[in-house]
């Protein structure tokens, strides 16, 4: 009985440590981001709220990140420096970013330091 259980925990134990996997590589993409920085307003695109989604799928990261604006002309620029960024990322072999309006940006999606940063209230 006690061999049963040990083999169940065990099982168990693997099971939820593959399901975490990831989550802690989408962690770990969501840092990364962190150095691709909006060139208009000098802070990064996570803190800025930009990055909407971030899933792991095999070796591929699929990002949903949005603009400020829609009519923003530094969509490219951003995607080439999310897969720059990404491209040092274990686990990352390619990177599927797509771009959305919906939910518009708003000020409202910006950490506290983006926000005191750009002196929003």
């Amino acid at each position: 009985m006690d061999e049963t259980k040990r083999n169940f925990e065990g099982e168990s134990g693997t099971s939820v440590s593959s399901a975490s996997a990831p989550d802690a590589l989408e962690d770990r993409i969501r840092e990364e981001l962190k150095n691709v920085i909006d060139p208009e307003l000098g802070i990064n695109i996570v803190d800025l709220g930009l990055v909407y989604e971030i899933q792991v799928e095999g070796d591929t990261a699929r990002v949903e990140y949005t603009l400020t604006t829609m009519g923003c002309p530094i969509g490219p620029m951003i995607e080439a420096q999310m897969k720059q960024t990404l491209a040092g990322v274990d686990g990352v072999d390619n990177l599927e970013a797509e771009m959305v309006f919906s939910p518009p940006w708003s000020p409202e999606k910006m950490s506290d330091e983006a926000k005191a940063a750009l002196g929003v209230v």
